[in-house]
């Protein structure tokens, strides 16, 4: 069992709509909430932090900002693109926060960061 907890954001409406809105190329009909919410990123955070809904909402507000800028930089890396308005109240409205408590490694091999 791992000492974190995994942080799932799932996509709602407003956000499907504004990557839809925002593709500079406009050649498909668009995509939809189910088909953006078939593949998440997974953020690992500290388990204190996920231990209770007053816990986890403390560490939202002092991480959605680069929880919001992840995710519209996984969509376009074009910063001129992404919404002016990146509150908290934007943030709660294009994301459904999803806490995991109990991560199990069934591999059992050292984990590793790929990207240092």
């Amino acid at each position: 069992m791992l000492n974190r907890a995994a942080l799932l954001l799932r996509y709602k409406a407003p956000a499907v709509q504004w990557i839809n809105d925002a593709d500079p190329h406009k050649e498909d009909p668009g995509l939809t909430v189910e088909i953006v919410n078939e593949e998440r990123t997974v953020y690992l955070i500290r388990d204190e932090d996920a231990e209770t809904e007053q816990a986890q909402k403390r560490w939202i507000t002092r991480n959605y900002k680069a929880l919001f800028e992840a995710e519209l930089e996984g969509w376009y890396t074009d910063a001129s693109l992404w919404p002016k308005n990146r509150s908290i109240k934007v943030f709660e409205a294009w994301f459904e926060v999803e806490c995991h408590t109990i991560l199990i490694d069934t591999v059992g091999d050292a984990i590793y960061d790929d990207g240092a």
